[in-house]
């Protein structure tokens, strides 16, 4: 079997978390913090702030640009539910609206038409690595004097042209970098997420809420020879990062040039390969984005079976996922209609399906998806053409 995903982990990851079980020191410390270091380095950010995963990132970053009770932020439905969810548990109200033609990511005219007095926030998401028009997005943003907060789960090594020069997404071309660290993500540590802004007193605000409000962190407290009762001045949450899995997530970050340039590889091979497949469209990438290629997202032709093509793939040894889901059509968000038509994200949601992708796929293995996939198509095509016929 071919799985869709595959983290790339082997000695240096098992060495890393061997050295951190045997320090004595497991929950947040040391390794947390140089996880922290290197990571704002390698994508140019000047704080970064490393919690238990993107969904906490995300509350928190909404927390910092003062999202609470009845305020409305912009988003894309045609997203990993948790973008919605966090407005709600902020007790906003997720706008919805479409993505751009021909792309998977949020429509800035969309978005620029959805502002109201009460809109709050634009909270965009890189979907599958793909970068969003960050220059558009950020015009409307500046214009409105509203926060921008990026949901870059799926995208740390992607890059995006600005102002004539390339820059890694999480340098915070917006106000908040929200990234996630779960086994699917291009870098993992199991499960984890890292903020970055430019804002060091949302950083500080970061740091306090991750770890109860507490005034002062363990380390601190640990290393003083002196006794410190700390405070807890704002209500906070055990969003925590363990050390173990920031000694991870350091030996992945030396990987993580690698493991990009293999994947937009096989992404221009997938390209190629495609070029003879009926059936499929491959996807584009803007002339100002460089995508990590999270995911491969190929669209079906009209009256291609989304779940017959993934079953047939299946049973040929090769797993494939649906689209991208869209939050308003889940029974949890039955009682919040969207507010805007959704077609585009309605129909990626139906009509696309996802390909294997990960680092250490042999060539073998991407011709072998190639063909699956040929054959499927060939089988549920034919006898949609006999009844055309």
């Amino acid at each position: 079997m071919i799985p869709i995903a595959k983290p790339l982990i082997g000695e240096a990851e098992a060495e890393a978390a061997r050295a951190a079980v045997l320090s004595g020191w497991l929950s947040q410390g040391a390794e947390v913090a140089a996880f922290e270091r290197e990571f704002a380095e390698l994508v140019g950010a000047p704080h970064a702030c490393a919690v238990s995963n993107c969904t906490t990132a995300l509350h928190l970053a909404l927390l910092a640009v003062g999202i609470g009770p009845g305020d409305e932020v912009i988003t894309a439905s045609h997203s990993f539910i948790a973008a919605a969810n966090v407005v709600r548990q902020c007790g906003g109200v997720p706008v919805f609206v479409d993505i751009e033609p021909g792309g998977f990511n949020i429509d800035p005219s969309a978005a620029a038409a959805a502002i109201t007095r009460r809109t709050r926030a634009i909270l965009c998401v890189h979907q599958i690595g793909m970068p969003c028009d960050l220059a558009a997005l950020l015009a409307i943003a500046r214009a409105h004097g509203i926060p921008l907060v990026e949901d870059a789960a799926c995208a740390i090594g992607s890059q995006i042209r600005l102002d004539g020069r390339w820059s890694a997404i999480g340098g915070v071309h917006g106000d908040v970098v929200a990234f996630s660290f779960h086994p699917r993500k291009v870098l993992t540590t199991g499960e984890g997420g890292m903020l970055t802004t430019r804002n060091p007193d949302w950083d500080a605000d970061f740091r306090r809420r991750r770890q109860h409000g507490m005034s002062v962190s363990d380390t601190v407290r640990h290393a003083s020879d002196r006794v410190i009762v700390e405070t807890y001045p704002v209500r906070g949450y055990n969003y925590r990062m363990t050390d173990v899995q920031a000694a991870i997530g350091r030996a992945q970050l030396s990987r993580l040039p690698g493991i990009v340039v293999r994947r937009r590889a096989l992404a221009e091979r997938y390209r190629e390969l495609l070029t003879g497949v009926e059936g499929v469209t491959a996807p584009a990438e803007p002339s100002w984005a460089r995508s990590n290629w999270q995911s491969y997202c190929v669209a079906l032709v009209d009256g291609v079976d989304q779940l017959a093509l993934m079953q047939a793939m299946l049973d040929g040894g090769v797993a494939i996922r649906r689209g991208i889901m869209c939050a308003h059509l889940e029974p949890a968000y039955k009682d919040h209609p969207a507010p805007h038509r959704l077609d585009r994200s309605e129909r990626a949601r139906d009509r696309t399906v996802l390909l294997p992708l990960f680092a250490q796929m042999t060539d073998a293995e991407q011709l072998r998806v190639i063909e699956v996939l040929a054959d499927a198509l060939a089988a549920l095509c034919r006898p949609r053409m006999r009844a055309t016929g």
